[in-house]
């Protein structure tokens, strides 16, 4: 686990335990979610972040005024927290420990469902509730569209796979005929 890992997690507990507190901890991931995604979406404002010649407080500013008022404090603070530390390349490995916390915590998972074609909310749902059985969590699927499988469903929850593939069905066929020759 490297070391930047690690640290998001603290971080992510710390800011957990705060909006555990103040019980806005789905707010807070929402929040999080949006400022980590507008941060790694945009070349400028991660070009402004990682520039050396602009002096830590002209960042901070920035992003403290741009922030304001459409996130909490928390989320604010924590932003700031990593900014002032150089520590702005973990924004992506502090939202995935804080989703993992805050998921735990309700006793959620979240799946990552790989398909051909973009799942309605029915079959969203549909997934949800069998794999939700198989891992006894309540599960939120993320559908993510894969042209290159052939058919049937790919699912990770966790660091576990569900090949339902089409091609992985056809290679443990193919596997287990090698065995028996």
């Amino acid at each position: 686990m490297s070391q930047n890992t690690v640290a998001a997690k603290r971080y992510a507990r710390a800011l957990f335990e705060v909006a555990a507190q103040q019980q806005k901890g789905l707010e807070v991931e929402e929040e999080l979610r949006a400022v980590v995604s507008a941060i790694e979406g945009d070349s400028d404002i991660q070009k402004f972040i990682s520039t050396p010649n602009i002096p830590q407080s002209v960042k901070m500013n920035v992003i403290s005024q741009a922030l304001a008022g459409k996130v909490s404090q928390p989320v604010l603070n924590t932003i700031e927290l990593l900014l002032d530390r150089g520590r702005t390349e973990m924004f992506a490995e502090l939202l995935n420990s804080y989703v993992k916390i805050q998921g735990a915590s309700l006793g959620m998972a979240d799946a990552t469902v790989f398909s051909t074609y973009p799942l309605s909310d029915q079959e969203k749902e549909q997934v949800a509730s069998e794999f939700g059985q198989l891992a006894n969590q309540n599960i939120r699927v993320t559908n993510v569209v894969d042209e290159s499988l052939l058919g049937g469903l790919k699912v990770i929850i966790g660091d576990k796979l569900y090949d339902g593939t089409l091609a992985g069905k056809l290679e443990r066929l193919e596997k287990s005929f090698n065995r028996r020759a």
